[in-house]
């Protein structure tokens, strides 16, 4: 009987470490886009004098489309209407995710944007929450992005209410992109919506160069945008989202405005006072939370005798 115990003890270890792997490579996925995101954003905004948020956004969806397309190479005329609804949804939501962020940095700077644009994910950190505790760590992430940005009446209503819809729409693209990448394979989903979202700024990309404003400078911070906001975040997110539940993502994306606010600081110059500190210290602490939980429920997750966890999503791969 005790060899049995032991037995059944290793086998149930050796069928809990692929989950607890595969969550742990979620986790640092989402952080390394995070990283790549903010900075890439904070670049971007040294563009916006010559080329405007528009340009910049522009530019991005082209080089994310020159990347991802020839990458993925979908066979589009072998799409079903199944695979094509949510690809371009989610290419029209990032479309409107990605100007409304780059016009609430060029007016409220990129910390408070991207605090903001938060919300959208904390609401489908909300909306999924199934245990008191998960909630508890939602309300803790919105109090940390309160104290981070504490509105008053000097605030710009109008860059608040755009960084609000592009939280919105990075809630879309949360869930879409989850839907668009179980129904296609690699890295098909954000090649096909990066390619939707471009046609929306071709007319803009082709006024600039007619301006002969894509040049110089604003071209080359145009460009490292593209990379860093584009190419590599669609991608990382498409892979996280097959490792870890749509929840615990939209929790663990509080962790972006302490990215931002650090690339505000070392790319932009912008410095931090005491309260955004603070927030900063509650949203960070709030994802170690939500972590150590949701690393729990993995471990829980995986049935005697089978070595799929029921809580991580299956991939197409």
């Amino acid at each position: 009987m005790a060899i049995q115990a032991e037995s059944g003890a290793a086998r149930e270890r050796s069928q809990t470490a692929p989950a607890q792997g595969r969550f742990l490579a979620g986790v640092l996925t989402m952080t390394g886009s995070g990283i790549s995101n903010q900075i890439g954003a904070g670049i971007g905004a040294h563009a916006f004098p010559a080329v405007g948020p528009a340009g910049v956004v522009a530019v991005r969806q082209i080089v994310a489309a020159a990347v991802l397309l020839p990458a993925a190479r979908p066979p589009l005329h072998r799409f079903t209407w199944h695979q094509w609804w949510p690809a371009l949804l989610l290419g029209a939501a990032i479309a409107l995710m990605n100007i409304c962020l780059y016009t609430a940095i060029q007016r409220i700077g990129l910390g408070l944007a991207v605090t903001l644009e938060f919300l959208g994910p904390l609401a489908i950190a909300l909306l999924r929450s199934r245990t008191r505790l998960d909630l508890l760590c939602a309300a803790f992430a919105g109090g940390g992005v309160y104290v981070l940005v504490l509105p008053g009446p000097s605030s710009d209503l109008a860059g608040i209410g755009i960084a609000m819809t592009g939280a919105a729409c990075w809630a879309a693209y949360i869930v879409l992109n989850r839907v668009a990448g179980q129904r296609l394979p690699g890295l098909q989903a954000p090649a096909v919506a990066t390619a939707v979202s471009l046609v929306f700024y071709l007319p803009v990309a082709a006024w600039l160069l007619a301006q002969g404003s894509l040049a110089g400078p604003a071209l080359g911070y145009s460009v490292a945008a593209g990379v860093l906001c584009s190419v590599i975040p669609y991608a990382a997110d498409l892979i996280a989202l097959r490792t870890v539940q749509p929840g615990f993502f939209g929790i663990y994306m509080s962790i972006n405005p302490l990215l931002a606010a650090l690339s505000g600081t070392l790319v932009l110059g912008q410095l931090l006072v005491l309260h955004e500190w603070l927030g900063i210290a509650i949203i960070v602490a709030t994802n170690a939370a939500a972590i150590l939980l949701a690393g729990r429920r993995s471990r829980r997750s995986v049935p005697a005798g089978r070595g799929n966890p029921r809580t991580l999503p299956a991939s197409r791969e």
